[in-house]
């Protein structure tokens, strides 16, 4: 009996706090329809990806600088996730991401992944493997572009 009473608790309160945020959201019909396209995996680049970045510009050399930045934000936001290696962790092993996918495509998965996971058939195919969602780690423009920069030293750019 106390095991039931301790389930419908739960249930109610996740209920409850998932109806409070949705009681401060106004409807907004314009929002739904954008809501309907960014599911819409037809409209989807699996080159680019979606977001905002549709050109990374990267030199033939590594940036060293930018690397060593990359490193840093990778030990803070990435490493406890995934591994330098092919192993996967809690998510892919980062081993030839690079020269799997186009800067571009990199940028826009580390920095908005939800959009992504949503219509990318590899990512999809990836998050069966992992069974974890990627969370958006709210990097800004330069950490990401330093984040890229490690994954290239770490596929041999030098």
């Amino acid at each position: 009996m106390n095991k039931s009473i301790l389930v419908s608790l739960s249930f109610a309160l996740l209920l409850a706090c998932g109806k409070k945020e949705k009681e401060n959201e106004e409807y907004n019909p314009a929002a739904t329809t954008e809501a309907t396209t960014a599911t819409d995996a037809s409209s989807y680049d699996p080159n680019r990806g979606e977001g905002k970045y549709d050109k990374v510009e990267i030199g033939a050399t590594l940036d060293h600088a930018m690397a060593a930045k990359g490193e840093e934000v990778a030990g803070v936001k990435c490493t406890s996730c995934h591994k330098l290696t092919d192993e996967k962790l809690v998510g892919p092993g980062w081993k030839g991401v690079t020269l799997r996918k186009k800067p571009e495509w990199i940028m826009n998965f580390i920095t908005n992944p939800d959009p992504m996971i949503d219509k990318d058939p590899e990512v999809q195919a990836q998050l069966e493997i992992c069974l974890v969602r990627m969370p958006n780690q709210g990097l800004a423009d330069n950490e990401a572009r330093e984040l890229l920069e490690y994954m290239r030293k770490n596929d041999g750019v030098k």
